[in-house]
């Protein structure tokens, strides 16, 4: 029975219990989680798992394939590091909704069929949205109930689509669906969504900065990585990935730079790196795919890192805004080293996971002929490694000294930093090991002279202008206001749309509702005052006056009918 379990229901079921143990057990029992679903994983055969029937279709609960595998692997490593991460806080909220998140996500990314896909789906939205409520507060509170809107809203898309494709003709098993396909432009807008396409994406930098400290770690690695992966089974080869994938990683660039929370610039550097994911799917070949697989799990990684170390700064400081940073080097060394690690990752350095992983998204580009987008995500790297490598450390550490005197982060907070920079470090030193997960078989050797030294000339290059902008005084200073994105749309105009209208349709709204209350009213008491208890038609009459009235009315229809010449007998025969 084990074997056609679904990893990600170990996590769920798991977590329920979480709240009812003892402080001293509770650690130890979410470690177990991870590691009883990570023994599934690893124990189960390829193939389909937990079939199901339902109505006149097979749900298949738990399908093993290499793409699946890689994606599970990766979550429950970094499920297992968020849970230490969370220790600090001590609270059951987060650590049951963290659980049941990564659960979902481990769920979604083994779902053999489209019905299952959506019930995990949706799990993540409901989850997670309780790691940004957990914060407290009326700005969590709102930034919550929008994030819960579009994540429920892109379930509700997904079901959709999956409807009008099954009574198209399609199948429920999640394979290559297509644009083409019934339903297919529902479903690839639902994964869309939560892959944060342009103009689709302002959830993830509106939510993901009002987290809890612990909230934001778990919520960079699941939900857009499992739209990776539905991308990936579902649409890979679709030809408008590629430029989808481009804008994504291009527009994002000119918002991080000016943006002063540490968390919402590395907000933008994850919807940076989702582009050259999207655009390895739009390419679709092997290497292309592979290459987004890989740039997915480091990017897990590094990004986690990069979240764990600023909430850490967080945590000791009460802040993660440039302008209150800096000069922290000194109080936190331990925690200003992993967050290099996280930069150089980030950046694509040689010896880190991001070069192992990045170079193959855009050898795949340079195979195919595509030099419009290789030239564009190339000047992408250029300032990743401006905006997030190099702006993020310096100043969260090494700018301005603030006058801040605090303590190293915690033991727990530092356990899953470390593991995470040795991954980072270990991946970059040997990729063989990532490579060996990949779906399709690795012909790929990222360290090349062409390679290196062409990587090396754009961190020499990024690293030239931020010293001489940052030493001219011509760096972009951080805005310290919030910097609104497209969610201006809902977050003011549409508010102030609404405040207009009915300023200008206020009175005739008041005129109409009042004169339909006072037809109402009049409407009501012209009823009561003829049926009422005391109306004209419901008055009650005693015996004698209704014998009184119908003899009237009798000999008032026999004078009408002797009248009108009808014979005596005649009506009175009629009359009775």
């Amino acid at each position: 029975m084990t074997a056609d379990l679904n990893p990600g229901l170990v996590l769920i079921a798991g977590a329920v219990l979480v709240p009812l143990l003892p402080v001293v057990l509770r650690a130890a029992w979410m470690l177990l989680l991870p590691a009883a679903a990570l023994a599934l994983v690893v124990s189960a055969e390829p193939g389909a798992h937990g079939v199901l029937p339902f109505l006149s279709y097979d749900l298949v609960t738990f399908r093993l394939d290499a793409l699946g595998r890689v994606f599970a692997l990766v979550f429950l490593l970094a499920t297992a590091m968020s849970v230490i991460y969370t220790l600090h806080a001590r609270d059951p909220l987060q650590q049951v909704a963290g659980l049941v998140y990564a659960g979902a996500g481990v769920g979604g990314v083994l779902a053999g069929d489209l019905v299952t896909l959506f019930v995990f789906w949706e799990l993540t939205a409901l989850a997670s949205v309780f790691l940004v409520w957990a914060r407290g507060g009326d700005a969590a509170y709102r930034a919550g109930m929008r994030y819960l809107i579009v994540q429920v809203g892109s379930g509700v898309l997904l079901m959709a689509g999956v409807i009008v494709h099954v009574a198209g003709g399609g199948s429920l098993a999640f394979e290559h669906i297509g644009l083409d396909a019934p339903g297919g432009l529902a479903i690839f807008l639902a994964f869309g969504i939560k892959a944060a396409f342009p103009l689709l994406h302002a959830w993830l930098v509106d939510a993901y900065p009002k987290a809890t400290i612990a909230g934001t770690v778990w919520l960079s690695i699941f939900t857009t990585k499992l739209a990776v992966y539905a991308l990936a089974r579902g649409f890979a080869g679709t030809e408008i990935l590629i430029w989808i994938g481009v804008a994504m990683a291009v527009f994002t660039v000119f918002y991080a730079i000016v943006e002063n929370d540490l968390r919402k610039v590395l907000a933008y550097n994850l919807i940076t790196q989702l582009g050259f994911m999207v655009t390895g799917i739009g390419i679709g070949t092997e290497l292309s795919l592979n290459g987004t697989v890989a740039h997915a799990t480091a990017s897990v990684l590094y990004q986690a890192l990069l979240f764990m170390t600023i909430g850490a700064l967080m945590l000791r400081t009460g802040s993660a805004r440039i302008t209150d940073l800096g000069g922290l080097y000194k109080s936190m060394p331990w925690t200003a080293a992993f967050c290099i690690v996280g930069a150089a990752s980030i950046s694509a350095l040689p010896l880190t996971s991001g070069f192992v992983s990045k170079s193959m998204v855009l050898s795949a580009l340079g195979h195919e002929h595509l030099f419009v987008p290789w030239l564009l995500l190339t000047g992408v790297s250029a300032a990743a490694l401006q905006f997030c490598g190099l702006r993020v450390p310096y100043f969260a550490f090494f700018g301005e000294d603030r006058g801040h005197r605090v303590a190293e982060a915690p033991a727990s907070m530092l356990a899953p930093m470390a593991i995470t920079a040795f991954l980072c470090i270990g991946i970059g030193i040997a990729p063989g090991l990532l490579y060996a997960l990949l779906p399709f078989p690795v012909d790929y050797a990222p360290y090349t002279v062409a390679h290196v030294v062409n990587q090396m000339q754009l961190v020499a290059f990024s690293a030239l202008v931020f010293i001489w902008l940052l030493r001219g005084g011509g760096y972009p200073a951080a805005l310290p206001a919030e910097n609104l994105d497209v969610d201006v749309l809902y977050r003011k105009a549409l508010p102030a749309a609404v405040g207009w209208t009915m300023r200008v349709f206020g009175p005739l709204d008041r005129g109409l509702r009042a004169a339909a209350t006072g037809f109402t009213r009049h409407a009501i008491a012209q009823l009561y005052r003829h049926h009422g208890p005391s109306g004209t038609l419901t008055r009650t009459m005693g015996a004698g006056n209704m014998a009184f009235w119908i003899v009237l009315v009798l000999a008032v229809y026999l004078i009408i009918a002797l009248g009108a010449g009808v014979e005596p007998d005649t009506a009175a025969s009629a009359a009775h």
